[in-house]
């Protein structure tokens, strides 16, 4: 006979636990609702059917198993610079670098990628991924040591380095790794070779499985591990960390490696599953969308899951929504901004209220000008 007491204690926990997933999940779910809504107010004041819009985006991003793959491939690059910015916010830090990592990232795998001959597929493969991962690990060990050693704000450093890495990419591009194939005139690389490319299997784009390992791998490494521990912690409170013997300028730096790293990888499997080469212009945006996705994500790895193939939806039935309900694709431009205004609307009100929150629920975008 089960115990009336351990039956209360049970039902209570399980009470406990469902108040504590709607907490988490309340904020994203309800920002993505008004967002629908606003839209719909948008689509009919532009002449166009609200329901006929968001019908033919469901089918264009889901209402097949092709529109499925496209989905999960332009979601996967999402996922990965979702989760470089979710992963500084566990250190205090605003990685707005990711665009420039993630470019980086796909012009050295691209690289890699052309110029590498003779390499099985099982080698080469993974080697122009490891490539642009370092590629982008290197380029964000830049603002993490500026800000640890001169105090400089990885926000305004982070935005300046995009626009370095912008310009060396299409610099390179458009000049010593340029395609001389013939009739060719656009900047681009040289498409890589067979033996570098990331396949599908299927409509499934192994990069969209890469993925979602990687993001057990980072929860795995902010939760059980000791470096994880001391991200997190210097997150809540440097000055606390820094008393309890963390070494802080290390963390950060590592942090901010580490999330230059997880864009980087996004950049490769962009140029290696998708594009075949690099070309400027098709990553534009990505790394910028990575901070939309981390705040609707509630910067958690698994919670950056569904908040990328919500975009990458958004992005891959925006085509569809054009031809078949004639509306304008920036449209979903709007609504994906109007979802992270509405996100970051509520952060807002809690500071301006000063309200107290589980740890775990805050994001704190930044710490202050020049502190540690």
């Amino acid at each position: 006979m089960v115990n009336k007491r351990e039956l209360l204690f049970t039902s209570r926990r399980v009470a406990s636990l469902g108040k504590g997933i709607w907490r988490a999940i309340s904020v994203p779910v309800l920002a993505v609702l008004l967002a629908g809504i606003v839209g719909a107010v948008i689509l009919l004041v532009s002449g166009a059917s609200p329901i006929r819009a968001y019908a033919a985006l469901f089918q264009g991003s889901f209402g097949s198993s092709a529109a499925l793959g496209r989905t999960l491939e332009k979601a996967t690059p999402l996922m990965f610079s979702g989760l470089a910015v979710a992963f500084a916010f566990k250190a205090g830090m605003f990685n707005i670098g990711a665009q420039g990592q993630l470019l980086l990232g796909a012009m050295t795998a691209a690289i890699i990628g052309f110029k590498v001959s003779g390499l099985p597929a099982y080698i080469h493969a993974p080697l122009a991924l490891l490539a642009g991962a370092l590629a982008g690990a290197l380029y964000g060990a830049i603002p993490g040591a500026l800000k640890t050693y001169t105090g400089a704000h990885e926000v305004i450093t982070t935005i300046m380095l995009n626009y370095v890495a912008i310009n060396i990419t299409d610099y390179l591009a458009d000049g010593p790794f340029k395609d001389t194939s013939p009739g060719n005139i656009v900047a681009r690389t040289p498409p890589i070779l067979d033996t570098a490319r990331i396949p599908a299997i299927g409509n499934l784009p192994v990069g969209f499985i890469i993925a979602l390992l990687v993001s057990g791998v980072v929860w795995w490494m902010l939760w059980r591990t000791t470096i994880g521990f001391e991200i997190r912690t210097v997150g809540l409170n440097p000055n606390a960390a820094r008393y309890a013997g963390i070494r802080v300028a290390r963390t950060l730096i590592l942090t901010m490696v580490l999330s230059a790293l997880l864009a980087g990888i996004g950049g490769a499997i962009e140029t290696q599953g998708v594009v075949g080469r690099y070309q400027p212009g098709f990553n534009v945006g990505l790394g910028f969308d990575g901070i939309t996705i981390a705040l609707l994500g509630r910067t958690h790895p698994f919670g950056v899951i569904p908040a990328s193939l919500l975009v990458g939806a958004m992005k891959a039935g925006s085509s569809q929504m054009q031809f078949s309900a004639g509306v304008a694709k920036e449209i979903t431009d709007v609504i994906q901004a109007l979802i992270l205004f509405f996100v970051a609307a509520e952060l807002i009100v809690r500071w301006l209220l000063r309200t107290r929150v589980a740890i775990e629920e805050g994001v704190k975008l930044s710490t202050g000008w020049g502190k540690q």
